[in-house]
């Protein structure tokens, strides 16, 4: 298997279908693959050899969809880079993968002389952007413009494909090492779970840097369908592009999907009838905004997916069919679903040994989705993967049916008065609540309690809530001891560039000066 595949298969059998549609521009698959084998050339005459690593840094664009083919076209190895960090953490992704040329857009040209003079490998800068290109970048189009097309490499099988950074939520960022076969056997999975159709139009709305776009769009890429793209998640532009462009598909983290169906312009008449399936992941949601987001679009099915980069990136799927109201008695809806296809999924103590149904322990999954390995990180790498598993460091537990339900991440259980609390089944509680717009649990240091569940919590505008009255609306809700014991209310939750709430952040202030984070 090769991530190129599917476009070739694209050309060969509709090659004046649209591929890509994005600011105005339309090109056929015949177009894309042509500027595909031109950019893979024009990268080979910068001195790419097999292997080479190649960054990008850039909002979604079409662009970005001809960087994703090219590059393993062309021979090279993936680098994309979070838009959302800062440049110390950019400069660090390049460094440590050892990248060789970058790829930059309009928004993030400012940041590029400090990678030029402290980035260690880095041999040529491209300007991807519209417009003249600044001095001392090679312009994009010109590139193509004078490249010869050269045939597509096929590095293919355990191949490196790209090496994708986790977000660095603790300590420095990790780069995960994910083959051709890891990628295409989760696409592969994914379009047998029925998350692409024929035909279809996918929205690229989630960031293109982060593996959760890149692979719940790989089915799509199997399925020779069109690409549909935004700069940037905005409500109003995925409504306006669903509309335009008939989508049929696409992918929203929770954050985003609450932002959505709150938004004033999902009250606003539009034909949305195209849009078959929204595929959700990557944090948990709450049971309430999803109900609200099934609300507001009844026609269109859910399907949540769990995993994370280093399953590339999809473990288990929940399948649309479970949350309909027909299915809700079964009680699967707040399940992670089951292994999806060539996966296995177990839940284990600390020990490696499978816990009973109903407990909580580790997910740990096996199949050829599972990462090679952290970059230039054995040691890590080594602690990961265990006789063939990837332990994913969440906790779940499973039910008769092989559905996993999380319950947190394991670092993130509080441990109060000796009960466990899993801020997840906090977090769900409090989002009930119709004054509150967003929320995260943590624990926080209690000289009575070891650690006291303590809540942040995101008003709704022209709401009002007191720090009470959340207290008593969870009493209401699950035990006591799991209630938060205090909370602070903030304009906004510090989050990831894949819309996980950093919890390491809201931690911080609470554990300064202490030995460890925990009590």
């Amino acid at each position: 298997m090769y991530f190129t595949q599917g476009l070739h298969r694209a050309v060969q059998q509709h090659p004046d279908r649209i591929a890509v549609r994005f600011a105005g521009r339309e090109r056929s698959f015949r177009e894309f693959a042509d500027r595909v084998a031109r950019l893979a050339g024009a990268l080979q005459k910068l001195g790419m050899q097999p292997g080479d690593r190649v960054a990008m840094l850039s909002l979604n664009s079409d662009r970005y969809l001809e960087y994703q083919m090219a590059v393993p076209w062309g021979g090279g190895v993936l680098n994309p880079c979070n838009i959302r960090w800062s440049a110390p953490e950019i400069l660090y992704s390049l460094n440590d993968s050892g990248s060789i040329i970058l790829l930059v857009d309009a928004t993030f040209a400012s940041l590029v002389e400090p990678f030029r003079r402290d980035a260690t490998t880095l041999r040529s800068v491209v300007y991807c952007g519209d417009g003249e290109a600044p001095a001392g970048m090679l312009d994009y189009e010109t590139l193509l413009r004078d490249a010869t097309p050269v045939p597509d490499a096929v590095r293919r099988g355990e191949d490196l494909a790209g090496i994708f950074y986790t977000g660095g939520t603790t300590g420095f960022p990790k780069g995960v090492m994910l083959s051709h076969t890891n990628l295409c056997s989760s696409g592969l999975a994914l379009r047998a779970e029925g998350l692409a159709s024929p035909g279809g139009t996918y929205l690229h709305a989630a960031p293109m840097f982060h593996l959760a776009d890149m692979g719940i769009a790989t089915p799509h890429w199997i399925e020779g369908n069109t690409h549909s793209i935004i700069p940037m998640f905005n409500p109003e532009h995925v409504l306006d592009t669903i509309q335009r462009d008939r989508v049929t598909h696409t992918l929203l983290v929770p954050t985003m999907i609450q932002m959505l169906v709150d938004h004033p312009a999902m009250q606003k008449p539009r034909d949305l009838s195209s849009l078959e399936g929204i595929a959700y992941g990557a944090s948990p949601i709450s049971e309430a905004v999803l109900e609200r987001a099934m609300a507001a679009l009844p026609n269109v099915e859910f399907t949540q997916a769990y995993g994370m980069t280093e399953l590339s990136p999809v473990a288990t799927v929940n399948p649309a069919w479970y949350h309909t109201p027909e299915a809700r008695h079964l009680g699967k809806l707040r399940s992670a679903g089951r292994a999806s296809h060539c996966m296995e999924v177990r839940i284990v103590d600390p020990f490696g040994d499978e816990v009973p149904l109903g407990t909580v322990g580790e997910v740990v999954v096996r199949g050829p989705n599972v990462m090679q390995g952290y970059w230039n990180k054995p040691e890590l790498t080594a602690a990961a993967l265990r006789d063939g598993w990837m332990h994913t460091g969440d906790g779940a537990w499973m039910d008769a049916d092989g559905f996993i339900f999380i319950a947190d991440r394991l670092k993130d259980m509080i441990v109060s008065g000796g009960e466990n609390v899993y801020s997840a089944e906090v977090e769900n509680a409090l989002a009930q609540h119709p004054a509150v717009a967003a929320c995260a649990v943590i624990g926080i240091p209690s000289d009575k309690w070891g650690e006291a569940v303590h809540a942040v919590v995101v008003r709704k505008p022209q709401q009002e809530v007191d720090c009470e009255a959340l207290i008593a609306h969870c009493k209401a809700l699950i035990a006591g001891y799991k209630c938060p014991r205090s909370v602070d209310f903030v304009e906004a939750l510090p989050l990831s560039g894949a819309g996980k709430v950093l919890k390491t952040k809201l931690r911080e202030p609470f554990w300064q000066g202490r030995e460890r984070a925990v009590a």
